[in-house]
């Protein structure tokens, strides 16, 4: 699974690892190629919603 995000002169690919943790009814999204880039949602929408949030602040940090 891959999350995008485009920029005015470019378009980003960012690859993104997704795990169910049953015990904790939740879903774990991390993108490896950002450092500290991860997050989590009761439901694998929100899980994506935040991760693609974060990658947006690691982004404009850069």
């Amino acid at each position: 699974m891959t999350i995008e995000k485009p920029t005015k002169q470019h378009e980003f690919r960012f690859p993104i690892f997704v795990e169910r943790n049953e015990e904790e009814d939740h879903f774990m999204v991390e993108c490896p190629g950002l450092p500290d880039c991860n997050s989590k949602g009761r439901t694998l929408d929100e899980a994506l919603k935040n991760i693609h949030e974060v990658i947006e602040s690691i982004s404009e940090l850069k």
